[in-house]
């Protein structure tokens, strides 16, 4: 890219700050276009911003030489007072100065292809934007830090290094190379593989954290799941009645709960029904049980087992709804949606499932549906490689290739000479 571009990095509307950012090869020539000529590399300088012979603002403005900049480019910040005419002005003058408005993401692209980031810190740049609660946060800001990078750079370099036994028994049968040299990258396959199933065994907590964690209320008809909807998400949201069947829809809310994301849903109780409006609903309800992180079991005392416990899981939570009114019969939370009796044990005892689920030592190796295809496809990959280990090297190399290459795209780190350096890093070849 060898245009000039800018773009509002702040909220469009009306507010005190307005910062407008500048990036590309003409950016300095565009400040002294703007009358801001030689300003210190990364020192703020009040300036008056003119064109055509008219004063366009009082701003303060800030230039980052590149490479040492967020694109790599030189780059500047105009902090403008946010009225719109200021900002329509100075934007009409930079386009009569030739640059022109940027891309969405267009800047994080450019530091991508500038090398100032790989593409999952460009993936966390928009993370870290769109979070929400301070578990999203905390994971984006350790995804751009890197954290993720790292990961599959260690499943790169054990990937490599098995390559390099593979490839030098391939390439190189003459030289100073023990014999069967690729049987002993079966070791690091067989690690590596482990690592891999590990990673994607893990893969659905970076995705919980991002996009939330889903909670469904399943049960009977009237057994107070609407009423404990309203109750947890702490407005009315749902209708609730007396009469059976009221809810025929999938309602969602979403709240946070200890720190976490989650989408909770009310559902249609679940029983055989010949009104096809509240059978659509069933089978709604049906479907979002089965793929729910967490089911929270409705019940009223008195209620039968019924529809919901063939949905219900050992782990998911059993509520015994209209505590003011009976005792609960079984294990369980006990709750009132009148008194809010037994909402605050429910409520923590969410808030630790939460921890427990989404919350590790490790750094996820997936936060996208994205890295979870590319994890998945180099772990076929190396498992490929593993089985043609021994009896055919060559299609082994291809299978470690192609893994290396699902692993890459992750990051966007692709190339062969990772394979060379280590090769002759290891081995004495062409002394």
């Amino acid at each position: 890219m060898t245009d000039t571009v800018f773009a509002l990095a702040t909220p469009p509307g009306r507010g005190a700050i307005a910062i407008l950012r500048l990036s590309g090869p003409e950016t300095n020539a565009a400040l002294a276009g703007l009358g801001a000529p030689g300003l210190k590399p990364r020192l703020a300088a009040l300036r008056s911003l003119q064109h055509g012979g008219a004063i366009l603002d009082q701003a303060l403005v800030l230039r980052f030489p590149g490479p040492n900049s967020y694109t790599g480019e030189d780059c500047a910040e105009l902090h403008l007072h946010g009225g719109r005419a200021v900002i329509d002005a100075v934007s009409t003058a930079l386009i009569d100065l030739g640059l022109r408005p940027a891309d969405p993401g267009e800047f994080t692209r450019r530091a991508f292809e500038n090398g100032r980031m790989d593409l999952a810190q460009a993936e966390a740049v928009a993370d870290l934007i769109d979070a929400e609660t301070s578990a999203q946060a905390a994971q984006a800001l350790g995804q751009l830090d890197g954290a993720l990078s790292q990961t599959y750079a260690g499943f790169r370099r054990d990937l490599l290094t098995a390559l390099a036994l593979v490839e030098a028994e391939i390439d190189f049968p003459d030289e100073d190379v023990p014999d069967h040299l690729a049987s002993s990258a079966g070791p690091v396959l067989d690690r590596l593989t482990a690592d891999l199933n590990g990673a994607l065994a893990d893969a659905e907590r970076g995705r919980r954290v991002r996009e939330g964690y889903r909670i469904v209320l399943i049960g009977e008809t009237n057994a107070g799941k609407s009423a404990l909807f309203n109750a947890l998400i702490e407005r009315e949201a749902a209708i609730v009645t007396p009469i059976a069947g009221t809810t025929r829809d999938v309602l969602d809310a979403d709240l946070v709960i200890g720190g976490y994301a989650v989408t909770l849903s009310d559902t249609a109780g679940l029983r055989d029904s010949d009104d096809p409006v509240e059978a659509e609903g069933v089978r709604r309800a049906r479907g979002r049980a089965q793929a729910a992180d967490l089911r929270l079991w409705v019940r009223a005392p008195g209620d039968p087992d019924g529809d919901a416990a063939g949905f219900a899981r050992p782990d998911d939570f059993t509520v015994w709804t209209k505590a003011d009114l009976a005792a609960a019969p079984g294990e369980g939370f006990a709750v009132s949606a009148v008194t809010g009796q037994g909402l605050r044990d429910l409520h923590d005892a969410l808030a630790a499932r939460l921890a427990r689920d989404l919350s590790g030592a490790d750094f996820p190796a997936v936060t996208r549906e994205r890295h979870r295809r590319r994890l998945s496809e180099a772990t076929g990959a190396v498992q490929a490689a593993r089985a043609h280990l021994a009896t055919a090297p060559e299609l082994a190399g291809d299978d470690l290739r192609r893994a290396a290459e699902a692993l890459g795209r992750v990051t966007g780190t692709i190339g062969v000479e990772d394979i060379l350096g280590e090769v002759f890093s290891t081995f004495c070849i062409g002394k």
